[in-house]
């Protein structure tokens, strides 16, 4: 899984359509086409790294492509809630198929130490404890099944990013408010979001990330092995314990991300992809889609699918077996009723396709805002927090699909009723309305793209829309 492995080609080889070319340059590379038409369509909740991705399809990428540089590009422009420290869940789809396409699980992982409070192998305290930085390896495995160039390539928008900086956007700035007073506690962190004055970075600020920036040049020059086996294993763990979260070498090498099947739900001749558990979220916006495509009203079915999914404490061998639990609970229209979610983790969300009709939609988190407030040392990373410590998240993502065409992508944050939120978006989309057109949960906040004629064959005819109360972006250009 962590093998240097080299994909397919140089972008320009991408498609098969006569384009219009410019030259420009790839990633900072050599020279590639600049692709003129329809190159596809981004929804995200943090513009730069929105954009960041509309250039990747734009230069020929496909859609693995541009959201693996989109989510490594989050871990830059908003670490409060996708940092390198991050977890979270993808599906990814291309034409052609079966049952929806692959769901890539790198859920946050707690560490051995971080699990109970207590002292770390170097005899620090362990008062914050953390997750394992599962963004990379999650999103390395999904590139590596559905990307077109080799993962290294996608990481120079971020790097650019953190090395000559980035604009605090709205959404960082909100979040950097919300949380300023035990934020700044932190030296580190102190040090990294607070300008000259000591004041907390605001909207239109610029913040520079040398420390950042090294970690991403080492992963793409040695791989992304060395952030969980190598020079950058060790210096992340040496960060982890001395800020206080606990984690061990043998943290880093164990966690793995999965690979298996998504949830299906087939409606009139149309698949829908949902996330898996343990990304239960996923579950919980398949049964209100159901009960949504089968006349019912919109209201918490999704939730209480997933309250009563996490009390039942289902247990599996491997990540096939409890999709195949939560399968047959899908099918079996009994799911337990009733029950709601403690306050949820924040997270972010962000789908794309391209103009072929591949598709990503991904789902990340901290399982806190800014995780646990500090920094791994000298990596400049911003640890996540155990998922022991507190409530998992709730992260949900669809991707549906008709004959050998995309037909839509929505994605959800919002906390506890972003469930919810998926599926009444989905229901909208597939029956023409427009993406983010109005809200559909009081608190869910969506991300989606919709292509009435499916996608290959409807080139042209996508569209985007993010949550009008939120402060994404939602790009796609002919």
């Amino acid at each position: 899984m962590l093998a240097s492995t080299v994909l397919a080609a140089a972008l320009a080889g991408c498609g098969t359509s006569p384009v219009k070319t410019v030259s420009t340059t790839l990633f900072g590379g050599a020279n590639s086409p600049y692709l003129s038409g329809y190159i596809g369509n981004v929804v995200a909740d943090e513009p730069q790294a929105a954009m960041v991705a509309r250039d990747v399809l734009a230069r020929g990428g496909n859609a693995a492509d541009a959201a693996a540089a989109l989510g490594m590009s989050l871990a830059v422009t908003l670490p409060s809630r996708a940092s390198m420290g991050a977890g979270g869940a993808c599906l990814a789809y291309r034409p052609g198929d079966t049952q929806g396409g692959r769901a890539f699980l790198f859920t946050p992982v707690a560490g051995a130490t971080a699990a109970n409070a207590g002292a770390a192998a170097g005899g620090e305290r362990v008062d914050r404890p953390a997750a394992v930085p599962m963004l990379a390896r999650g999103l390395y495995l999904m590139h590596l099944r559905y990307g077109s160039v080799e993962f290294g390539e996608t990481l120079s928008p971020a790097l650019g990013l953190a090395r000559n900086g980035m604009t605090v956007s709205r959404g960082l700035a909100n979040d950097l408010a919300a949380v300023e007073a035990p934020l700044l506690a932190d030296p580190g962190a102190r040090a990294l979001f607070s300008r000259n004055d000591g004041r907390i970075l605001t909207e239109g600020d610029t913040l520079v990330q040398s420390h950042l920036a090294g970690v991403l040049e080492q992963i793409r020059s040695v791989g992304v092995g060395d952030l969980y086996n190598g020079a950058l294993a060790a210096s992340f763990v040496a960060g982890s314990q001395a800020a206080g979260g606990g984690l061990v070498s043998a943290d880093l090498r164990g966690a793995v991300p999965a690979e298996t099947q998504p949830l299906t739900v087939i409606s009139r001749g149309t698949t829908v992809a949902f996330l898996p558990p343990p990304a239960d979220g996923g579950l919980g916006s398949a049964v209100a889609y159901r009960a949504l495509s089968a006349g019912g009203q919109a209201g918490q079915v999704g939730q209480a699918t997933v309250a009563a999914w996490r009390a039942r404490a289902a247990e599996a061998h491997d990540a096939d077996d409890l999709v195949a639990q939560a399968q047959a609970v899908l099918e079996s229209g009994n799911v337990p009723g009733g029950g709601t979610l403690p306050h949820l983790p924040a997270s972010t969300s962000f789908a794309v396709v391209d103009r072929h009709g591949g598709a990503v939609a991904c789902a990340l988190t901290m399982d806190n805002l800014f995780g646990t407030g500090r920094l791994a040392g000298s990596t400049g990373i911003v640890i996540a927090a155990s998922p022991q410590r507190l409530p998992r998240p709730l992260l949900t993502a669809a991707i549906a699909s008709q004959g050998r065409g995309f037909r839509a992508a929505v994605t959800g944050s919002g906390q506890n009723d972003a469930a919810d939120a998926v599926a009444a978006e989905l229901q909208q989309v597939l029956a023409g309305q427009d993406p983010g057109a109005r809200p559909v949960t009081a608190n869910g906040r969506i991300n989606a793209i919709s292509c009435p004629n499916g996608l290959p064959g409807g080139e042209g005819s996508c569209v985007g829309g993010t949550d009008a109360r939120g402060s994404g972006l939602a790009v796609g250009s002919e």
